[in-house]
C-alpha cells in the first residue's frame, strides 16, 4: 500500500472514531421487553435537560402499537400555559429493549429501556449516548421507594443523577 493510501485510510478511521458517540455509562438494555405491555401512557417524572423538551412541564408519552409493527409515539407537555405535542414513530430492533425512534423524517435515535418494573409501572430509559435519561411512570407521582430504586440504578450505571430535572406533573 502506498504511503498516501495509508495516510488516507488512517484519516478516515480517525474521522469515523470522532463521529462515534462517547458513552461513559452502562446503557445496556433489559433482557426482555414485552412491547404489548410497554405501550400505553407514561408520565415523565424526571429527565436530563435537552433542547427539544426545555421548559416543558406535565410531560407525557403515549405509545401505540401499529398494524405494521411500528409504534406511534406522541409526546405532550405544557410550556407557558400552552400545550405542545410532537408525533413520531419507533421501530423495534433485534435487541430486546432497544427501539429506534424518529421525530424528524429518516433520522432515528436509540431509545433504550434500561430498567422496567415487573408490572411495567415504571421504567428507566436512556439512549445511545450518555446525554439522555428519563424516569417514567404510569402514574404522575412515584413513591419514595420507586424514586430511590430508579436513582440508584441510574447511578450504578454511571449516570450523573444530579443533572436530572424533576418534571412538574401536578395540576397548576
Amino acid at each position: 500500500m502506498k504511503p498516501f493510501s495509508i495516510l488516507l485510510l488512517f484519516a478516515a478511521v480517525l474521522a469515523l472514531l470522532a463521529c462515534t458517540p462517547h458513552v461513559t455509562v452502562d446503557n445496556s438494555t433489559v433482557a426482555s421487553l414485552d412491547l404489548n405491555r410497554y405501550v400505553g401512557s407514561w408520565y415523565e417524572i424526571a429527565r436530563f435537560d435537552h433542547r427539544f423538551e426545555r421548559g416543558l412541564s406535565h410531560c407525557t408519552a403515549q405509545y401505540t402499537l401499529q398494524p405494521d409493527g411500528t409504534v406511534r409515539v406522541v409526546n405532550s407537555g405544557m410550556k407557558g400555559g400552552k400545550a405542545k405535542e410532537s408525533v413520531g414513530k419507533a421501530k423495534t430492533t433485534d435487541t430486546a429493549g432497544l427501539l429506534r425512534v424518529s421525530f424528524f423524517g429518516p433520522f432515528y435515535g436509540d431509545y433504550r429501556v434500561l430498567l422496567i418494573a415487573p408490572d411495567y409501572s415504571y421504567a428507566l430509559v436512556g439512549s445511545g449516548t450518555d446525554d439522555y435519561l428519563w424516569l417514567l411512570s404510569r402514574t404522575p407521582i412515584i413513591s419514595v421507594e420507586t424514586k430511590h430504586l430508579l436513582l440508584s440504578e441510574a447511578a450504578r450505571r454511571g449516570y450523573d443523577t444530579s443533572r436530572l430535572i424533576w418534571v412538574k406533573q401536578t395540576k397548576p
